[in-house]
């Protein structure tokens, strides 16, 4: 009896034991084809558009501040950025000073600035001071003073002191005329238009860009950028 006891545990162990390894199987086969269909965790996301054709959105007015390049390049590049976001600071120092020496000092390319602030107050005022700066033409110096001192991650805060502090970074040579334009009534609704521009565009975050029409969004790597600007002149010879 003893003996015959002893085996139905015996047997109800081997049982259980064919049982796991079975479930070990499927579980491999399944989760082989899961990683077979799924895209790859470390692939770059593609930089497909979420919006249509933009169509011609540069303004190529002469001697605006708020634009680098000649108005009748070939290429028109559209800036819609916010001077607190993080990857806006980022295509700043990696990529617009690149493309600016590659396509803009060689009279293919034209940026044009728009103003998209997004993130509070503080993102208003810093697009007032920019334009304070461009009215003694001084825009994309007090641009790339303020994206040079940004943080990698987060959104910096930008007082007015602060903004002073920018301004007499890029030399606004006259910084008492620079606090009083801050606090132009004509410069907050010139972002207002700007703000109201994007959205009816459908743009929802920043950066975002047009190259000739084609949307680009977010701090897409300078390869991107460029195989764009190459594609807009080709089609443009």
């Amino acid at each position: 009896m003893a003996r015959r006891n002893g085996g139905v545990p015996t047997l109800v162990l081997a049982v259980a034991l064919v049982v796991a390894v079975v479930g070990l199987v499927v579980f491999a086969v399944v989760s082989s084809k899961t990683d077979t269909n799924a895209s790859p965790a470390s692939a770059a996301p593609a930089a497909k558009p979420s919006l249509g054709p933009l169509g011609e959105l540069a303004h190529r007015k002469p001697g605006d501040p708020l634009a680098l390049g000649k108005p009748d390049a070939p290429v028109s590049m559209v800036i819609f950025s916010d001077y607190r976001c993080p990857f806006c600071a980022k295509f700043s120092k990696d990529t617009e000073r690149t493309l600016a020496k590659r396509y803009v000092d060689t009279g293919k390319l034209r940026i044009e600035w728009r103003d998209f602030p997004i993130f509070g107050d503080q993102s208003m005022q810093a697009a007032i001071a920019g334009r304070a700066a461009a009215l003694q033409g001084k825009f994309w110096e007090f641009n790339h003073a303020l994206y040079d001192a940004a943080p990698e991650k987060g959104h910096p805060d930008l007082p007015p002191d602060r903004l002073l502090e920018f301004a007499r970074t890029a030399g606004v040579p006259d910084l008492a005329r620079f606090q009083q334009d801050t606090a132009s009534p004509q410069l907050a609704q010139e972002v207002r238009t700007d703000l109201a521009e994007a959205s009816a565009l459908g743009v929802s975050s920043t950066p975002a860009f047009s190259v000739n029409g084609y949307p680009v969004l977010g701090a897409q790597p300078t390869e991107l950028f460029e195989q764009q600007i190459d594609r807009a002149l080709a089609g443009a010879s």
